[in-house]
């Protein structure tokens, strides 16, 4: 059975397909299954991108919507180079600070709210799943603050860092609250998703 750092190491077909179809990294897959199975993603769209870069989401999202459509993505890292589009808005700082978040405010309010953001990991599951806790909060405050009634929510979560309790918090704020594994997650891979659908 080969070893979890040799399946990081070699590409899969995940990876392989994302770099032959121009985007910077394998979790776009993730996204497009998400809409597939939720119908998250429509015309017209408003979309808030949380922690963004180097940009698969954006860039999938930027093909995805219409010109009508408005991509907002927020990291402390810049996009890659080939991630731009007319349609697209990009800040790049603290999703904590307070000018970040009255920028993002002023772009908003959103139909959707997406986040692939993954903390710093160490290697030790206990530090990791709590800084991917904090992360989690993070995106639900956005949802719940920017999304307009009726919108959509996914945040990706390392499993066992509660997602009960979050999914608890999340019916309170929509119609329908759940936990989702895409395929294109890595079998060894202990990251989920948590769904909202329909903004109370």
């Amino acid at each position: 059975m080969p070893s979890k750092q040799n399946s990081y190491a070699k590409p899969d077909f995940w990876s392989q397909k994302a770099f032959k179809e121009g985007y910077p990294a394998r979790s776009v897959y993730k996204l497009q299954e998400i809409d597939q199975k939720f119908g998250f993603i429509k015309k017209g769209y408003t979309v808030l991108d949380l922690g963004a870069a180097p940009g698969s989401w954006t860039t999938w999202l930027l093909r995805t919507v219409d010109p009508t459509s408005k991509i907002v993505s927020v990291d402390l890292n810049p996009l890659s180079k080939d991630v731009h589009g007319d349609n697209l808005v990009f800040f790049q700082g603290d999703l904590l600070s307070e000018e970040i978040r009255n920028k993002i405010t002023e772009q908003g309010p959103y139909d959707c709210v997406v986040c692939d953001a993954a903390p710093l990991t160490t290697g030790n599951r206990v530090i990791d799943t709590a800084r991917s806790k904090a992360l989690v909060e993070m995106a639900i405050w956005y949802a719940q603050v920017m999304l307009k009634s009726g919108g959509n929510f996914c945040v990706k979560i390392f499993q066992n860092g509660d997602q009960q309790a979050f999914l608890k918090k999340m019916r309170e704020i929509f119609t329908s609250a759940k936990g989702f594994k895409p395929e294109a997650c890595r079998s060894e891979s202990f990251e989920t998703y948590l769904i909202g659908l329909g903004k109370k």
